[in-house]
């Protein structure tokens, strides 16, 4: 069976709130696009890409000239050839997300095809899914108030965006464990400390009740990074130094870090499941990003998060923060968990995908 056509839809869906984090970066508004791979038999598969351009350079500009460089290499090949399928995507450097869609698009097609479930023919056995919600920085009650009213909608786990003030990062984990006790924290620094201030800081923040951190110094700080991980001060999340293969298989060579971040809508269905037996391999902890994604590519995310080796909670939860999908209806989060079979038969809403849609000029 082979592809017969790969299209591009562009939206920008509405925030709830803006999202802050590092440095500068932030968003106030979630832009996207849908992949739709279609086979010669009219079978059709679908993925999402998600416009981070502080993180990875990607907008909808972006999306739409990669998939007009990609669309002639890939239309005509067998849906099959997975390894061919995988290094043509890969003959384009970064763009990540737009690869990863693409990706998720063409594995769904090939299950269709065949007339089976992606869901059902790959899903491991963690069904309920234990799920953290990305709290981004904003002033003290600002960061209160959402934590309050996440926590009113089921969420048990809290990723604490800091970076920008520690002193002010310290207060509003103080506050969160007194204020919500039954809520687990773990921070992400977005590589904002530098290896001088570091241990001290994230011994203040272990001792404030945080689990882990995520990227507490620069990617290119290579050393530093090993020295903080022997540390041990806090166990360290690895996510902006793993965006490829080769990248994590660089980390897990230095052993810098404790616990892996897979972000699917980055590395599409193929590039998880091999970072996660890698990681697997290597005997670290797990846990699925969702990107700041919608309920689209957080379907594929939550597959991926429900496999052996995902032992950490995963952030599944950036529905909370929308203000409008192009599919539901949102999933129901029940102590802390949701059910994947909430999720399995999502599919996009024509009208929908018009409402929120993005032109370019």
């Amino acid at each position: 069976m082979k592809i017969q056509s790969i299209e591009l839809f562009l939206y920008r869906l509405p925030m709830k709130s803006a999202l802050k984090w590092g440095a500068v970066s932030a968003m106030s508004t979630a832009d996207a696009a849908l992949v739709r791979v279609t086979l010669q038999d009219g079978t059709s598969g679908e993925g999402e890409a998600l416009a981070r351009p502080t993180i990875y350079g990607e907008t909808l500009h972006s999306f739409q000239g990669i998939v007009d460089l990609l669309r002639p290499r890939l239309v005509g090949m067998d849906i099959e050839d997975e390894a061919g399928l995988w290094k043509t995507l890969q003959g384009v450097a970064n763009n990540h997300t737009i690869k990863g869609a693409i990706d998720s698009a063409l594995w769904e097609a090939r299950f269709r095809a065949k007339g089976q479930d992606l869901f059902a023919a790959l899903q491991g056995p963690h069904t309920s899914l234990k799920v953290s919600f990305i709290l981004g920085i904003t002033d003290l009650e600002g960061m209160l108030k959402e934590a309050r009213e996440v926590h009113a909608s089921g969420v048990r786990v809290l990723k604490v965006k800091v970076g920008r003030d520690y002193q002010k990062d310290l207060q509003v984990i103080h506050a969160l464990k007194s204020e919500l006790p039954d809520m687990e924290l773990y921070a992400d620094s977005n590589e904002t400390l530098t290896p001088e201030v570091a241990p001290d800081i994230l011994t203040a923040m272990r001792e404030a009740g945080l689990l882990w951190v995520e990227e507490p110094l620069p990617v290119h700080q290579t050393r530093a990074r090993m020295e903080l991980k022997k540390l041990g001060v806090l166990p360290i999340i690895a996510d902006d130094s793993c965006f490829t293969l080769g990248q994590l298989e660089r980390e897990l060579d230095l052993d810098t870090f404790d616990i892996l971040n897979i972000k699917p809508p980055r590395s599409g269905i193929t590039g998880s499941l091999k970072m996660l037996e890698m990681a697997k391999t290597a005997g670290k902890s797990v846990m699925i990003g969702s990107q700041a994604g919608n309920l689209t590519s957080m379907r594929h995310s939550a597959l991926i998060a429900s496999m052996e080796g995902v032992d950490k909670p995963s952030e599944l939860t950036f529905f909370l923060k929308l203000g409008g999908d192009i599919s539901g209806p949102n999933p129901v989060l029940s102590d802390g968990h949701l059910q994947l079979s909430d999720l399995q038969n999502l599919r996009p809403d024509p009208e929908k995908l018009e409402l929120y849609k993005a032109t370019l000029f």
